[in-house]
């Protein structure tokens, strides 16, 4: 199976492709990405030297235009798209119906995957994207279990890459409401989630409150660990209890699915974390491409190999097992 890496600048990039990722993906420095953090991303002459690099190692470049245009500021989507193909990328990931089409009318040998932005959770959607806008593989939401994506697999041609390591979103991907009520900017239109301008730690008594946008999200004693305040994994009160959502704020760790999500027909393993350092990226990548090696040589995959990168070093299988449903 093909691994997916992330590279939120160009020094993330030259370290994966050096870890022997097969494919990194990454964006622009700008809105048409949904990881629009400053520091993070690429301008359109890193963009054309990490592609020509990538490509001189063996490695593919997969360019995130994920976020959905603002109406009457297109240009800056379909300039993205444009620019993506120029600059040689293998494929763009995009989400937004308009400028699926829009690419494929103007740019009809780019490549097209279909972002997790969209949400595309059955067969009857991945392949009606198929058929208008000529996709070619679909990012899935992380939602399904390894049986949901065999059925869906079933069905479809159409490619299917899901997450297996990283930040878990505990919402629809494409559907979250809750940043942009906090904050007024829009996770799927503005590329931020939790932006750190809205972000304030409080002191208020002896307690330490994590705000987001005026809001506590969480309160912890002084002396412990104030998580970074994100809506979906904040702390919530109801009927006299609080507590998370679904689970703990803890990441994504599929390592040991990885044979059961070979089966079930999947063809790449993404990897979350723009955010992340070039060293995490490079450990990750070094990881995983052991594991992918070994399960397709028939050898044992190497186990708790992840374990010291996870957050809070704590790991789940997320919606893969259902074990919250």
């Amino acid at each position: 199976m093909e691994i997916v890496c992330p590279a939120g600048t160009p020094a993330a990039l030259r370290a994966a492709v050096k870890a022997g990722a097969h494919t990194i993906y990454c964006g622009f420095a700008d809105e048409t990405n949904a990881r629009n953090f400053p520091g993070l991303n690429f301008d359109r002459e890193e963009m054309q030297e990490g592609v020509r690099f990538a490509h001189s190692h063996g490695s593919k470049v997969l360019v995130a235009i994920n976020t959905f245009p603002r109406a009457g500021a297109e240009d800056i989507w379909h300039r993205a798209v444009a620019d993506a193909e120029t600059a040689g990328a293998d494929a763009v990931i995009l989400a937004d119906l308009g400028l699926l089409a829009y690419a494929a009318e103007n740019h009809p040998n780019l490549r097209r995957h279909l972002s997790v932005q969209a949400a595309a959770a059955n067969a009857d959607m991945i392949n009606f994207y198929a058929e208008a806008f000529g996709v070619k593989r679909v990012v899935l939401p992380r939602v399904l279990s390894v049986p949901e994506i065999a059925a869906i697999n079933a069905e479809t041609d159409v490619e299917t890459e899901v997450f297996v390591f990283g930040g878990l979103c505990v919402m629809a991907e494409g559907r979250c409401s809750l940043s942009s009520y906090a904050t007024g900017k829009s996770p799927n239109m503005n590329g931020v989630c939790s932006p750190p301008s809205h972000v304030e730690y409080r002191e208020e008594g002896t307690d330490l409150d994590a705000r987001l946008g005026g809001y506590v999200i969480h309160r912890v004693a002084q002396g412990e660990p104030a998580p970074y305040p994100t809506l979906c994994k904040g702390c919530f009160s109801a009927e006299a209890k609080t507590g998370h959502l679904f689970e703990d704020p803890v990441s994504l760790n599929a390592e040991q699915l990885m044979p059961q999500l070979k089966k079930a027909g999947v063809t790449a393993l993404k990897i979350e974390g723009r955010q992340r350092s070039r060293s995490y990226v490079a450990q990750v990548v070094k990881n995983f491409r052991a594991a992918t090696d070994a399960l397709e040589a028939g050898l044992p995959m190497p186990e708790g190999m992840l374990a010291r990168l996870s957050e809070g070093q704590a790991v789940t299988t997320g919606a893969y097992k259902k074990t919250w449903r």
